[in-house]
């Protein structure tokens, strides 16, 4: 929007601007000092204010709906094994990357699912598609599985991350949250969890609401995708 609006563009010294006047081009150094003024300015206005509001508006909707969503999928059976796996792809895939194709991707990803023998017993997942500034485009995800079926939340998490690769076809990479559970200290929410621990129920809520953050919402998206995507809660037994 600010580029936009003092029409910034690249020239021989770099990224420049015309003077107020649109008779010469400034040098770089007062381009910048020109983009700064307008940043700041935008930032004050009240339709951008607004806007700050109604992101922050809607993740706290998306927080309700998945804390929601986790504890049906936590009632359901006595013990739940909660996998957390983090998909990106490599820098280099990065450059040439465009939104709609993480979406295909994870679409991949989803119908799998229905056939693929790594997500058998499965109860539930979520995903959330997000973009940062130092990894790029990147979805979290979290698959919830039968505990009185699976027992190795590591072998899960390896599985998915390896059909990721597959799907991006060498362009992606996972981390795997499951493998580095010590890293959470007393507050891990992931792994073999018991329907009865109110207090390891409410670390997997706070884990997994994680997807559902403000800070690195989508710039763009295709028409009609959706950031969060969410399975269907299975009918009590």
């Amino acid at each position: 929007m600010a580029c936009q609006d003092i029409g910034l563009e690249r020239g021989l010294s770099g990224l420049v601007c015309l003077n107020e006047q649109n008779t010469e081009y400034l040098d770089f150094h007062h381009s910048m000092n020109v983009l700064v003024a307008r940043i700041r300015q935008l930032t004050h206005e009240q339709w951008y204010q607004r806007r700050q509001s109604d992101r922050r508006y809607e993740a706290g909707q998306h927080q309700l709906t998945i804390a929601k969503y986790i504890n049906q999928v936590l009632d359901r059976y006595s013990r739940t094994v909660v996998v957390r796996v983090d998909l990106h792809y490599l820098s280099l895939a990065q450059v040439r990357l465009r939104i709609e194709h993480v979406f295909r991707d994870l679409e991949k990803l989803i119908r799998a699912r229905e056939r693929n023998s790594i997500f058998d017993h499965e109860t539930g997942y979520i995903c959330s598609v997000e973009q940062g500034k130092s990894k790029g485009y990147h979805i979290h995800c979290a698959f919830f599985f039968n505990g009185a079926e699976v027992r190795s939340d590591f072998f899960k998490a390896r599985k998915i991350g390896d059909l990721w690769k597959e799907i991006t076809q060498g362009r992606g990479y996972y981390h795997s949250c499951n493998e580095a559970k010590e890293s959470y200290g007393s507050e891990v929410g992931i792994g073999p969890i018991r329907r009865d621990d109110s207090c390891a129920r409410d670390k997997v809520l706070k884990a997994i609401q994680y997807l559902a953050k403000e800070g690195q919402h989508l710039r763009l998206k295709p028409t009609g995708s959706r950031c969060i995507r969410m399975g269907r809660i299975a009918r009590p037994l």
